[in-house]
């Protein structure tokens, strides 16, 4: 017997190895013929798996006959024989002309491109935009504090690096997308897209960008989708907490025998807000048309919008304030009733769409040329009061209290509209929107072209025009015939209706001209690179009321800029890589710094802003762990800083020269999976970002150079830059089981200073005293999803909830002591939950 059952166990032994075998192989995009990190590799219909090496290559043991089934994220999931030939497994990208806008936005490559950089794919986006924002969904990236500030729809803002949006460039597909007159970026005109976005990438610091962007804390990427080259689409269905609702819609003809491919997405988001008087109404919508014309040449149509309008709160309140109201973090009083009606004092809308046509050309085998032209244009902007709205006392006697002086407890109540205006049909209070249009053309266009086996050469030029459309608009009159308004010198004691301008009606010109050229160096384990950019910015400004209508328009200002930067990667071995880059750059000061005081004198004393940048970089790279390491450190010398003062009727403007702040810090990011399907994930940011040195005995001058008033000095060396938490950390962990995942991400904050005004640091009693520093915080979101099949259609179940201990906490916050320092609370615990159903 015992014979006979070693003989069974010897045979079933020698048939299940004869029935097994080991393959191996290498997965590469065919085009590039890059490796793809992290592929997974299945035995079709099993659970039998791995994910491909930092080199691309994979082993996995299969019974004979078996299917390979290989996926990853952006590219065409593909089947193959375990028995073909599998040294190079070939994925094409799953979005049409994907590779060419990768080029256009320079988006980073790992262990090759030399800067920072940090990736967020469109899975992941899906799984945790919930109802936040793009801003948010960067939050566990090291050297990012993003917050919801006052709580509205779109209302969130990002710092990287201790830089605000001002100097950190955001690009979609490639296009730049700040404001051409302040640089700063409005996420509302984005809120919605994340359901069209295939990966946002943040690269710190210099960036990878070659165009000419002068981008001191670094670059957002941000990549939509294009056009699926297989067709198909989703529809999906959201809610959430205080009435949040979400519908869309997407769909692929993917690419037609004739080659063509159309894609079209839409949503519309609702809500209340989680902070009173913060409803929101939004919609997004994008199109790609694409055709491939032959082996040279392809175009592609997109476009893509999100009109919107929402309650604001921008009214900040102290500590107490909010203690000890009873509608605590939720308090704002922004916002009244109108004949029942909520009206709100603070409120944004707008719609900023933007379509670009892109044009892709392979000259040959060894050079391409991908140009783009796009245009934008922007109608909207925020509301307000115009006047004095008087209200009764808390009595319900008399007219003591403006609108702005109510108790914090009160809520503005425009119901009795002799409150608000005087019996002759003049309106002494009224509401308002000051407007902010704009046109905007350009063209971006990149040569790609390889000298040789190792040296290749991208340059191009980048193009702009932009208008933007300055005025104050009436919105409702409360009651009254008209306002009285005396801005114009063109039409004195205007009696301005609903829809008239009033106020100031100006237009700000900005012209840009950009060159740029990179050449790049790859050899075995090296990757080095060269560019250098020259861009001219210009200004004008167009004032309608102020000017009769020859004096109209000032003159140009030129402002002449360049950028220089490098950098090399090594690859020590198979799992170790270090980078080195430095850059010098100048960027132009802003439009408002270019003209005084609002008006069309030229500001012809404001100097080009210095920025250098050095940053160490250490990577590793195995199957089940990747870790980062940064070291950077910024400068920026002649930071613009304007000073206005009054003596007598005159007023006068002291360009601050000499202000300089220095941002550096440490950085370290991982991601961990000890087992299939657990996922970990952490990183820790350390800043010490200061003022550099005091502005002592500045004297300002008169036009016939006789000093006016006292020296102005500034007391801010050593101080800590505001309004960005220095020091932030993140541990989050994912666990996916068959068909279900559940998630976890924790952050943490701490370092972080209120924001305050330079300039406002004049006296000798300022001298080493830093701004009110916020508590450091802690903040902890879980999600989930379940994936099913109804039919034979794929079905996903997504559900979130945000800050799930509902922690009370600061975001941001204006100087001040415990007592007078005003801030913004963050947001309580928030929840949503979707489905998604893919056909």
């Amino acid at each position: 017997m015992k014979k006979f059952l070693l003989m069974v166990v010897l045979s079933v032994c020698s048939i299940y190895a004869y029935a097994q075998n080991t393959v191996s192989g290498k997965v590469v995009d065919a085009e590039s013929g890059e490796a793809l990190i992290g592929a997974t590799v299945l035995e079709k219909g099993t659970r039998n798996g791995v994910t491909t090496d930092i080199e691309g290559d994979f082993k996995l043991k299969v019974d004979n006959g078996a299917m390979l089934e290989i996926s990853y994220v952006g590219y065409e999931r593909i089947e193959i024989p375990a028995s073909s030939d599998l040294s190079s497994i070939k994925m094409k990208p799953s979005y049409v002309g994907l590779n060419e806008i990768q080029v256009l936005a320079s988006v980073a490559m790992d262990r090759k491109t030399p800067v920072a950089f940090s990736t967020v794919e469109r899975k992941t986006i899906l799984e945790r935009a919930s109802n936040q924002e793009f801003p948010e969904l960067l939050k566990s990236t090291p050297g990012v504090y993003a917050t919801k500030q006052g709580g509205g729809y779109g209302d969130s803002r990002i710092n990287l690096r201790g830089f605000n949006s001002e100097n950190v460039a955001v690009l979609i597909n490639g296009v730049p997308v700040n404001d051409m007159e302040n640089g700063r970026v409005y996420w509302s005109n984005w809120a919605g897209l994340t359901d069209v976005t295939t990966s946002m990438q943040v690269q710190r610091g210099l960036g990878a960008s070659k165009v000419a962007v002068p981008s001191i804390g670094g670059t957002i990427n941000i990549l939509t989708q294009n056009t699926d080259a297989e067709k198909g689409g989703n529809i999906y269905y959201g809610l959430g907490n205080n009435n949040f609702q979400k519908s869309s819609f997407y769909v692929s003809t993917g690419l037609t025998d004739n080659d063509w491919a159309i894609s079209l997405s839409g949503a519309k988001i609702t809500g209340d807000g989680f902070v009173d008087g913060t409803s929101f109404e939004g919609y997004n919508y994008f199109f790609n048309v694409s055709k491939i014309i032959n082996d040279q040449h392809s175009l592609s149509l997109t476009g893509f919008g999100a009109p919107q309008r929402h309650g604001q709160r921008q009214s900040r309140k102290t500590i107490e304030t909010y203690q000890k109201n009873d509608r605590g973090i939720k308090l704002n009083t922004d916002y009244g009733y109108l004949d029942g009606q909520l009206v709100n004092v603070e409120d944004n809308f707008y719609h900023k769409p933007q379509i670009s046509l892109n044009h892709y050309w392979s000259l040959n085998e060894t050079t391409d040329i991908s140009t783009a032209l796009y245009v934008s244009t922007g109608t909207g902007g925020g509301g307000g009061v115009g006047g004095t709205l008087l209200q009764p006392d808390v009595n319900g006697n008399g007219l003591e209290d403006d609108l702005y002086d109510l108790e914090a407890t009160r809520q503005a109540n425009y119901e009795n509209n002799d409150y608000a205006n005087g019996g002759d049909g003049n309106a002494t209070g009224f509401l308002r929107a000051s407007r902010n249009d704009h046109r905007w053309y350009g063209m971006l266009s990149t040569i790609d072209t390889d000298i040789n086996s190792s040296l290749s050469f991208q340059g191009g030029l980048d193009l702009r025009s932009y208008r933007g459309i300055h005025f104050t608009e009436v919105t409702d009159l409360l009651g009254a015939n008209y306002v009285l308004d005396n801005s114009d010198i063109n039409n004195p004691n205007k009696r301005a209706k609903v829809g008239d301008k009033i106020s100031y009606y100006n237009d700000g010109v900005v012209l840009w001209e950009g060159l740029f050229g990179q050449a790049e160096y790859t050899q075995d384990k090296w990757t080095a690179f060269l560019s250098a950019s020259v861009s001219n910015t210009s200004y004008k400004r167009v004032d309608y009321f102020q000017y009769e209508p020859e004096n109209q328009e000032s003159e140009f200002l030129h402002f002449l800029g360049y950028q220089v930067k490098g950098g090399a990667n090594y690859r020590l071995t198979d799992n170790h890589n270090v980078f080195v880059n430095a850059g010098n750059f100048t960027k132009a000061p802003e439009f408002g710094t270019a003209f005084l005081d609002f008006t069309n004198e030229t500001n012809e004393d404001a100097v080009m802003q210095k920025i250098t940048s050095v940053e160490l970089g250490y990577g590793y790279r195995s199957a089940n762990f990747n870790a980062n390491v940064n070291l950077y450190h910024t400068r920026w010398n002649d930071r613009t800083l304007v000073e206005s003062f009054q003596v007598g009727d005159t007023l006068y403007i002291a360009n601050l020269t000499g202000v300089n702040a220095i941002h550096q810090g440490v950085e370290i990011d991982w991601v961990y999976k000890p087992i299939t399907g657990l996922r970990i994930n952490g990183m820790v940011s350390l800043g010490d970002w200061t003022w550099a040195n005091d502005i002592s005995d500045v004297q300002i001058f008169n036009e016939l150079q006789q000093p006016v008033g006292d020296p102005i000095n500034l007391y801010i060396s050593g101080l800590k830059v505001g309004n960005s938490a220095q020091t932030t950390a993140s541990l989050g962990a994912s666990y996916q089981f068959q068909n279900l995942k559940i998630g976890a991400l924790a952050n943490y904050y701490t370092d972080n200073y209120a924001d305050y005004d330079p300039n406002d640091r004049t006296t000798e009693a300022n001298i080493g005293v830093q701004p009110w520093q916020i508590p450091d915080y802690f903040n902890l979101d879980i999600n989930a999803n379940y994936s099913f099949k109804i039919g034979n259609q794929e079905t996903i179940i997504y559900g979130n909830v945000n800050n799930v201990l509902d922690a009370d906490y600061i975001t941001d916050a204006i100087d001040g002591s415990i007592e007078t320092v005003e801030v913004y609370p963050g947001t309580g615990r928030q929840w949503t939950i979707g489905l998604r159903l893919k056909f």
